[in-house]
Parts: structure tokens; sequence; C-alpha cells
């Protein structure tokens, strides 16, 4: 644990809501760690398309990670004078405007039970799009609202009442995490709704009509970077609400123009600046990275659903495998091709119901095979949104975060595949150390020392990314 704080050991409480586990830390004016916390989070993946989680669970563990980081002599010396919470983005959940108690699970970003209750909107791709920057999906929160009202009896029974309150999770942990009880979200997270206006910033009527949600039901819409409280303990300032993605981009302050993110989660999330404009998109995201009074910043961004959670898919299907990643692709010279559609697809394609699976028989591969055919095809996933992103602007190198980017291998092929150099920072928690960045606004960037992985030619790598490319376009047509 680094202790090297500012002389006025001025800190920053950084809160870290993600799909497997809650995290706290407390950072410097420098960006330096001085303390952190980790409570795992259980996901209930009850089937191919009902991915969910329990409100209270989630709301339990980051409460303990902030009352251990609390605890810290280094934390008890310094001087708390704001705090950021970025959250999990898509996922969604209901709660009672009277008690706080939760109606109905959070329904994961993961989650697509709700896919049929697009076309009973009305919209079409385009207008989504258009209204949103997002394409129409069961990824994204309205259709899972509206699922909730239709068939969670208790959610139906506080709407007729006058005691629903519902929206993005960052919501309702600002609700119970607050003095104030604030019932409010962040721009980030309220455009994963798709019932927001990218325009506008508000709710939008259509939107809120096609999935028959009525705008009382939902927080007030505010900007990432604002004044949303004082948390419960110590009456520290919530200064910065976003989502963990659009945080993660400013883990060191922010990104060059030429240079694009990928964040390795339980998706994988390709992030590069527009700044203060917009293109429309056809295949990609309009992406609102950060936003205050003075104006709002955008990115372009790729989806792949099936990144850690393609892992964790395939342990379900053959068991755990020991070892590393590194350890699977070096003991597998010629890996298997996956078609992953764990999750459903994301970018560019957009499609959900097809069944991941090999182009030769999974009964003969091996257990290391197939995790290194897995691991491979995240990379595949990611070049593919890179080749549609690079139609927008030029992109020169690549920065890596999360947890497979650890794997040497793995960004070894991202940076083969790509041609791109990739660097990667050493090993932090770029969403607390971003949400935290963005909460202070120091004004300097925080650097960190980083690995270089440098392009080399590698010609079956690309043979077996043509296989793969072929294979979804064929599923896709």
């Amino acid at each position: 644990m680094n202790t090297a704080m500012s002389k006025s050991k001025d800190l920053v409480l950084a809160l870290d809501q993600g799909t497997h586990a809650s995290r706290a830390l407390v950072l410097d004016q420098n960006g330096c760690q001085v303390a952190s916390a980790m409570r795992p989070v259980s996901l209930n993946r009850l089937d191919a398309h009902r991915v969910e989680q329990d409100g209270k669970e989630v709301l339990s563990t980051l409460s303990a990670c902030i009352e251990a980081v609390l605890e810290e002599p280094a934390v008890i010396d310094g001087n708390l004078t704001a705090a950021g919470l970025a959250t999990q983005r898509s996922s969604i959940i209901a709660w009672d405007r009277e008690t706080g108690d939760a109606l109905s699970p959070v329904l994961s970003w993961q989650d697509t039970r709700a896919a049929a209750l697009l076309a009973d909107s009305g919209l079409t791709d385009k207008k989504a799009r258009a209204l949103t920057g997002l394409p129409l999906s069961p990824h994204y929160g309205a259709s899972k609202l509206r699922w909730l009202l239709t068939n969670n009896q208790a959610v139906n029974r506080a709407a007729n009442s006058g005691r629903l309150m519902m929206g993005p999770l960052a919501s309702f942990l600002v609700f119970h995490l607050t003095c104030e009880q604030r019932f409010v979200i962040d721009h980030g997270n309220a455009q994963r709704t798709q019932l927001m206006n990218i325009d506008t910033l508000r709710w939008d009527d259509q939107l809120l009509n096609a999935f028959g949600i009525e705008q009382h039901w939902l927080p007030v819409v505010t900007p990432i970077r604002h004044h949303t409280g004082t948390l419960r303990w110590q009456d520290i300032p919530l200064h910065a609400v976003n989502g963990d993605q659009n945080s993660a981009v400013y883990s060191e302050g922010g990104l060059a123009d030429d240079e694009a993110l990928v964040v390795f989660g339980s998706g994988a999330f390709i992030l590069a600046n527009s700044g203060e404009g917009r293109e429309p998109l056809n295949v990609l995201l309009n992406t609102i990275l950060d936003s205050s009074e003075h104006g709002v910043r955008y990115s372009i961004e790729g989806t792949v659903n099936g990144a850690g959670a393609a892992l964790k898919w395939i342990e379900t299907q053959w068991g755990p495998v020991a070892g590393l990643p590194d350890q699977w692709l070096e003991n597998c010279d010629t890996p298997p091709v996956f078609i992953n559609t764990v999750g459903g697809l994301g970018s560019p394609w957009w499609r959900t119901g097809i069944a991941p699976y090999f182009l030769l028989p999974a009964h003969d591969l091996g257990a290391e095979e197939k995790r290194a055919g897995v691991l491979e095809s995240i990379v595949f996933l990611i070049q593919a949104n890179l080749e549609r992103l690079q139609q927008h602007k030029t992109i020169t190198q690549l920065r890596v975060s999360g947890g497979l980017s650890q794997s040497d291998r793995l960004c070894q092929l991202l940076s083969n595949i790509s041609g791109l150099n990739v660097l990667r920072p050493e090993k932090c928690e770029a969403t607390a150390r971003g949400i935290a960045w963005l909460a202070t606004q120091p004004g300097e960037p925080w650097p960190l020392p980083a690995s270089t992985f440098l392009p080399t030619t590698d010609h079956a790598l690309m043979a077996r990314y043509k296989q793969f490319d072929a294979e979804l376009k064929t599923l896709t047509a």
C-alpha cells in the first residue's frame, strides 16, 4: 500500500460498485492509494436471459467497504474532502419511496429477459439512436423497467399507491448512502436507461410513452460532476457519480485524441474521445463520458458482452480449469475458434438469442484449448469494434485496464491483431481512480508507469480472425 500523501493530507473516497465486487478506495490529491477494501457480490444467472443481483447485498457490501477504509489510520489522520461513486451501467432496480426497501432484484446489465418488449415500444433502432445515442437493446434499462411493472406485483402495487421509485442501480445507492436520501441520477447512468434524450439531457416524453414509464417514478437527472449530497459517514460531500466504464477513461486524467481505452471486465468496452460534439453512429455508441454545468464530453464506444462473463460461462458448461490465462494460451499453439455470443452480441452486430459455440466439436477439445479459444475470441470481438471505430477517427495506440489486462499474452494478442502499441499501466483500480479524479478535478493528470506491448506479425492469428469474422457475418446476415 502506498501511503504517500500530499502535504495537506486532503483525501478523496472512491466507491466502485461492479458486477462481481464492491470496492472503496481512498486516494490522495496525487492519485496515490492510501487505503482500500473489497467485498464480493453474488451474481445469480437464473438462465441464459435472466441475470439478477440482490440490491440489499449490493448496498451492504458497499457500506462495509466504506466503513473498513474509514478505520484505516492513514484515513483517520487525513481529511476526506470529497467522494465519487461509479457503478455498473444499465443495471436497474425498483424500491419503496417510504421504506427504502427494494421491491425487485437488481436486473443486471447482462439481463435480456425483456427483449420481446422492444417490439411493443413502437421504436425503431434508428429512432432510438437518434434520441439516445444507443441502439434499441434489451441490455439497457427501459425494457427492464417495463418488465418489472408488468411482471412484479410489488412494483405494480407501489406504482398504484404512489410509492414507487425505480431507475439505475446508482440512484438506489445514492438514495441510501446520502443523508438527504437524494433521488437523483447522473447523465452517464441515465443515458443507459434509454429513456434520456442525449441532446436535451432530460427524460424524453416520446421514450417514456413508448415504454409506459411515468417520469415521477424516475430520479431527477443531474450532471456527472455535481454536488449530489453528503454521505452518511462523516458528512463527506459526494461530488461525482458516473458509470464504471465512463469513469475508467479518467484513471490517468483522460485519453489523448489518438488513443482508445479497452476495459476488460465482465464485459469489454472500447472507448475513444469524441470531445464536446458527437456524430451519428450506425453500429457503435455515443456515450456521455463527463458532464458538469460547463458542458458535456462524449466518446465513441464499442461494447463486448462476453469478456470475463465468457470465462464464467465456460465454467458452467465444462467446469473450472486450473491455471492462469497466460498458461492456457502458452499450452495451446492453435486455439479453436470460438463464436463468442455470451450475453448476446454487442457492437457492431447487436444480436441476441444465438448460442455460443466452437467451430470444432466441443467434445474433441481439451479444457485448456477451450479456455484459450474463449480468450482469443475476446480479442477478436475487440478488433471488430476497433475496425469500426477507426472508420471515424485515427487511433495510434491502445490503453488497457481491468482484470484480464494483467495477462501479458492477451495484451500481446491485442497488439498483434490491431497492429497498435498496447500500453498497460501498472496494476491499478482504473474505475476508482477515474471517479476520484472526476470528484476532485485536480487539473493535472495522474499518470502511471506502463508496460508497452509492440505488434508482431502473426499470420495464424489473422487467419483465425478471418474465420471468426466470416462466421459472424453469416450468422448476422
